[in-house]
């Protein structure tokens, strides 16, 4: 790619330029949901491209953006016709952490791998194919005024910065009866470069109570104590215990952050939210931008998501 240049030789380049890796990787891992091994390669692509998923089984292309989102049960899902990539929102946060713009996902199933339930393994192979950087400015949404979804308790909120604050800052709260996890809250700063050591690692959770009905409905079938933490009122059933003591949420903020790295840019402003999931991250985004008013892009020009492509 004659636009491409090693991250070591750029130095003298803005930081805010795109990104995409600089080889191509692979790994192997089994689908939450469908219980079935698939095969993911994260290949680096043209500035410009922004973020796809290619389903090699199907030969079909779906954008990592958020109108793109057709089911939020459990999981974030993408969908083009009948084309669909499920599981995706761990990926998104690694690939948002380490500010990848550009990149293509080919994967063999319409799940990706959970892994160990958390972000580490692709940060991992991200980090392991190296970043380079192109000479293509980064555009960044800044949020200009609130915007707000709510769902009963729950809510989710974008705000404009205070003061000289820069970034995207997150702050959440979540509630459950289950003793073992209870009200725990986070605030995050997404550009303090530490979610390696502070979000990457936090796993996906469930309820033992709510194993069987998710098998029965055909889902969680790849699930076990290897990539889930599963909680039994006051106990935690993983015999190696917690990554933190408040794993449960740091890896909903984890969510927060690949749900909305689906916008098509990095985010500058402040998230604060409630009990939220994936449908209330998705449902934000479509009211962002749902009036102009509410951002505007800085550092570059961004055709999508703010003059969408038809799909």
């Amino acid at each position: 790619m004659s636009s491409l240049r090693d991250r070591s030789s750029m130095v003298h380049l803005n930081a805010l330029s795109r990104r995409t890796l600089k080889t191509p990787i692979s790994a192997v891992g089994r689908g939450l949901h469908s219980g079935v091994d698939v095969r993911i390669t994260l290949r680096p692509a043209e500035a410009n491209t922004g973020i796809l998923f290619r389903r090699m089984d199907l030969g079909v292309e779906i954008p990592a953006r958020y109108d793109c989102v057709t089911d939020t049960r459990l999981c974030t899902l993408v969908s083009l016709g009948a084309a669909k990539i499920g599981t995706i929102e761990h990926l998104m946060a690694a690939l948002a952490a380490a500010r990848v713009d550009d990149l293509i996902i080919e994967v063999d199933a319409p799940e990706l791998p959970i892994f160990d339930g958390s972000a580490a393994p692709f940060l991992f192979l991200v980090e392991s194919a190296g970043i380079i950087e192109t000479v293509t400015p980064r555009p960044t949404l800044e949020i200009l005024r609130p915007v707000r979804v709510e769902q009963g308790d729950a809510f989710a909120e974008l705000r404009p910065h205070q003061g000289e604050s820069t970034g995207f800052e997150l702050s959440l709260s979540i509630q459950f009866q289950a003793r073992a996890i209870g009200a725990q809250a986070y605030h995050f700063n997404l550009s303090g470069g530490t979610f390696a050591s502070e979000i990457a690692k936090a796993r996906t959770f469930t309820l033992r109570s709510e194993i069987e009905t998710l098998r029965d409905a055909g889902l969680a079938r790849g699930g076990s104590l290897a990539n889930a933490v599963v909680v039994d009122d006051e106990k935690v059933m993983n015999p190696e215990g917690l990554r933190y003591d408040d794993e449960f949420v740091r890896h909903k903020l984890l969510d927060v952050i690949g749900d909305l790295y689906l916008a098509g840019a990095p985010i500058s402003g402040r998230f604060i939210g409630s009990r939220t999931g994936h449908g209330l991250n998705n449902r934000l985004l479509r009211a962002l931008f749902n009036n102009s008013d509410n951002y505007r892009l800085t550092n570059g020009a961004l055709e999508a998501p703010l003059q969408l492509a038809a799909v």
